[in-house]
């Protein structure tokens, strides 16, 4: 069994305000302060960046961006850079989420950019994969995963991929209320760490924490978590509020 730090991480999407989110922070805070088992991340929308880095500023919560461009600046209307997150206070990113690859045009290619930069930049990426239901009907799930992964990590230095942390998102299960059994997940985790022992090292592969995300609850988190290969979870909905997002990270502690 290898010593990797369970990373619970909310992704709030497009909601809350910043009263919404200030309000979230101080009513969690007190929830899991005695939980030092997991690395708790926020991911709230970018007009809420700072307000959440204040809000969590002296406690055991790093935020999180949803997205980001590689570039460090320049003519990208709409966009966010590297530079501008770490000036924030911001310390981790989202890559490559089902969401922006669905609905943004993201592609294997821009993940890959994306996490060059984060890695360049000091920022923990958090890099999204997982495959369709049509996918994972025609029994195409380690082949989407491989793909995912190696490209993503093409031209990756080894001694710099030690923050990289890979979250399993099943899409159908994404929102839709269907979890992915506990086996189910934990052959994903194999395929995608095989992967990067492939395409990194190894060591890098043992060391790197990888996440279960897709309708993940109170109620389904210890299954999940107590398994070798599954460091934790990216959760969606469930992570709205902070008494259910609080129990998800103690429930995490398996």
């Amino acid at each position: 069994m290898h010593s990797r730090k369970k990373l619970i991480a909310a992704n709030w999407k497009m909601h809350k305000t910043p009263d919404e989110a200030v309000a979230f922070v101080r009513a969690f805070i007190p929830l899991i302060g005695h939980h030092r088992h997991a690395e708790i991340v926020l991911c709230p929308s970018p007009t809420m960046l700072a307000t959440v880095v204040d809000a969590a500023r002296n406690n055991p919560i790093h935020i999180a961006a949803q997205n980001m461009h590689w570039l460090d600046q320049g003519a990208y209307t709409g966009e966010t850079s590297p530079l501008q997150l770490k000036a924030l206070g911001v310390t981790h990113v989202l890559i490559g989420h089902s969401e922006r690859r669905q609905y943004f045009n993201e592609t294997d290619e821009s993940v890959n950019l994306k996490l060059k930069a984060a890695l360049a930049h000091g920022l923990v990426p958090i890099v999204c994969v997982g495959e369709m239901l049509a996918e994972r009907e025609a029994n195409q799930t380690a082949e989407v995963l491989e793909r995912q992964t190696s490209i993503a990590l093409s031209g990756i230095d080894p001694a710099a991929a030690h923050p990289l942390v890979i979250a399993y998102e099943p899409v159908w299960a994404i929102g839709t209320g269907r979890t992915a059994t506990p086996e189910i997940a934990d052959d994903a985790h194999k395929v995608i760490r095989a992967q990067i022992a492939s395409s990194l090292s190894p060591a890098i592969a043992a060391s790197t924490r990888i996440l279960y995300g897709g309708s993940v609850k109170p109620d389904n988190t210890g299954s999940l978590c107590c398994l070798e290969d599954i460091d934790g979870a990216l959760v969606g909905g469930a992570s709205l509020d902070p008494a259910s997002f609080a129990q998800i990270v103690a429930n995490s502690a398996t």
